[in-house]
């Protein structure tokens, strides 16, 4: 089942943006909302509040990559610390395996991988300039973590 929805945060001023605009796609998004707003360790958060350009392998042209979550967190040494996080099916994580017949299916699953790919490698880039953390978090992080 795919979950889609609003979120409306309990501590507002946490969340840094449109706090009446807040959509999660999946259940893993709203899990991942969930503990941001609850944490303590995280001061502030948002939700697709910024884009980074990105170009797209698939048409050569440039497109706007609004990334999942952005977080600014206090570690364990008492120092600000930024992410940029992406939540992602693992299975979305790496290149489909190679089939003898190319349905649409799977041609879609490429597609969706090269673009992945390259949303990434852009987000990297924005990150290392910015002095931000660049991270995917898949089913694997979040089912023990994140309740």
């Amino acid at each position: 089942m795919t979950y889609k929805g609003k979120y409306k945060p309990r501590n507002l001023s946490k969340y840094k943006g449109d706090a009446t605009n807040i959509v999660y796609r999946s259940s893993w998004e709203l899990k991942f909302m969930k503990y941001c707003d609850n944490n303590p360790s995280i001061l502030e958060w948002g939700s697709e509040e910024f884009f980074i350009p990105y170009l797209s392998p698939v048409d050569n042209n440039i497109h706007r990559y609004f990334p999942d979550f952005f977080i600014k967190v206090k570690d364990r040494n008492n120092k600000l610390v930024k992410y940029i996080i992406e939540v992602k099916p693992k299975h979305q994580c790496f290149p489909p395996k190679p089939q003898k017949r190319k349905t649409k299916q799977w041609m879609k699953a490429i597609e969706t991988y090269s673009v992945n790919q390259a949303k990434w490698k852009y987000a990297r880039e924005f990150c290392d300039d910015r002095g931000i953390q660049f991270k995917i978090l898949t089913e694997d992080e979040l089912k023990p973590q994140y309740k």
